[in-house]
């Protein structure tokens, strides 16, 4: 039996690749492996969002072109890499025996048989915007939660990405495809059903010609065994109102919204080509309190891009101040080739950048602590993580995605099961998490 050992970087979107792709080649006899010393083909699901990324998948490849030495190991590089620099990958690292883009997994059981008949490299970039429907999966998350992917691409254009280039224009799943999917994944023992697209709040406009996100939320709350959705990448200029309400009705809906904002300046977000300004921004946030007001919100957003005057800068540690966002990711502006924003005059030098990240991270760790302080004396549901040992676990409760955000530090003097729920009374905060006790 041939071993497989995969690698999988990136976003969550790569992830379900992933899975996808194990998912398929353990349904044809493979059997998946957690070393790569051991395989017999070595798979690369590799992310070019930004330079760091990039830079990790090279160093992947590289390490397993190292293992391949003279032993007879198959390389095989997937995703967002393989599809933006294919001549460039196969030109450098002659090694690689597969090459497949971000739309070419889906058959990477047929593709490793075509290479195994013939011995010669397969290649595997096309660009196909059909969406292939019921691929198995090998979940590479705990078993209690998983991610669902309900779209393809991206139409937004933001001048910084190059998202839509490698992976296509925005395409909607059906909602009876998704609801299918996520059905199965309860019968597996998923709890918490996370929904990812590179921009969900969009999700059904190419479809359906509206946005029908709360719908789908709604059939998705219908599915015995989910007891948390969680919502990720809901752009602002489509946050609809049916949406927000949605939010506030639904129990099984965590009021958790991720909204990437990128930056606050108009003259910013013009350059960005985003579709939203400081007040709509602003009255967003102001509507969503007023709605929900145990509502989390969680964003990211960019310092250095080009043309970002100290003016900007100050106007966005200014928001940070006034709004007190839950949760915060400061990146620095990535250079991309092939991107708008490449080409923009005034560069922002590096010293800069780092400069501008720090100052906005630590006003965010400082409110980003108080939030946390509010919360002594609180009880929360907290999903399980991790067993840590006398009597400590770890867990988190809506206000947390796994592997971004923080977590509870839980003492518990009662034996507590992975992949539950569980009542936690805060004692504790530190700057991005929690420290709760269990009375038993």
């Amino acid at each position: 039996m041939s071993k497989i050992y995969l690698q999988s970087l990136g976003c969550s979107k790569n992830l379900v690749d992933s899975e996808n792709m194990l998912g398929l080649l353990k349904n044809k006899g493979y059997e998946i492996v957690e070393f790569a010393d051991i395989a017999d083909y070595i798979i690369i699901n590799t992310c070019s969002f930004i330079n760091d990324a990039k830079e990790e998948s090279i160093n992947s490849i590289i390490e397993a072109v190292e293992l391949k030495g003279s032993n007879d190991i198959t390389i095989i590089v997937t995703g967002c890499l393989a599809q933006r620099y294919s001549d460039d990958l196969l030109k450098e690292i002659p090694e690689i025996d597969i090459l497949i883009g971000t739309h070419g997994y889906e058959k990477i059981d047929k593709l490793i048989e075509e290479y195994e008949k013939e011995k010669q490299k397969v290649i595997n970039v096309e660009i196909d915007e059909k969406i292939v429907e019921d691929l198995p999966r090998e979940l590479l998350t705990p078993k209690y939660y998983a991610f669902i992917k309900i779209s393809e691409g991206c139409s937004n254009h933001c001048t910084y990405c190059v998202i839509p280039k490698i992976r296509g224009k925005y395409r909607s799943r059906k909602i009876e495809d998704i609801v299918n999917e996520a059905r199965i994944l309860s019968k597996q023992g998923v709890k918490e059903l996370i929904v990812i697209a590179q921009d969900t709040s969009k999700y059904g406009v190419d479809l359906y010609g509206e946005r029908q996100l709360h719908k789908l939320i709604g059939g998705l709350s219908k599915i015995e065994g989910i007891e948390w959705i969680r919502v990720h990448y809901l752009y602002p200029e489509d946050l609809y109102d049916e949406l927000i309400m949605e939010f506030k009705a639904n129990d099984k809906l965590l009021k958790y919204f991720d909204i990437p904002l990128q930056h606050i300046s108009d003259d910013v977000l013009k350059r960005m080509n985003r579709k939203t300004n400081k007040e709509q921004i602003t009255n967003l946030i102001k509507k969503i309190r007023k709605e929900i007001p145990e509502a989390i919100i969680r964003t990211s957003l960019i310092t250095g891009f080009p043309g970002e005057t100290e003016e900007d800068h100050e106007m966005l540690k200014e928001f940070l101040k006034e709004y007190k966002l839950d949760r915060v990711g400061v990146f620095k502006y990535s250079r991309e080739e092939n991107t708008a924003a490449y080409k923009l005059k005034n560069q922002i030098k590096e010293e800069i950048k780092e400069a501008r990240q720090e100052e906005l991270m630590k006003i965010q760790q400082e409110i980003s602590f108080s939030n946390n302080a509010a919360k002594i004396g609180k009880t929360y549901d907290v999903i399980i993580d991790e067993d840590s040992g006398d009597n400590e676990y770890l867990g988190r409760t809506y206000m947390d995605s796994p592997e971004i955000d923080g977590c509870v530090f839980v003492n518990s003097n009662i034996k507590l099961n992975v992949g539950e729920i569980y009542k936690v009374s805060i004692v504790d905060a530190l700057e991005y998490d929690l420290i709760g006790d269990i009375e038993g």
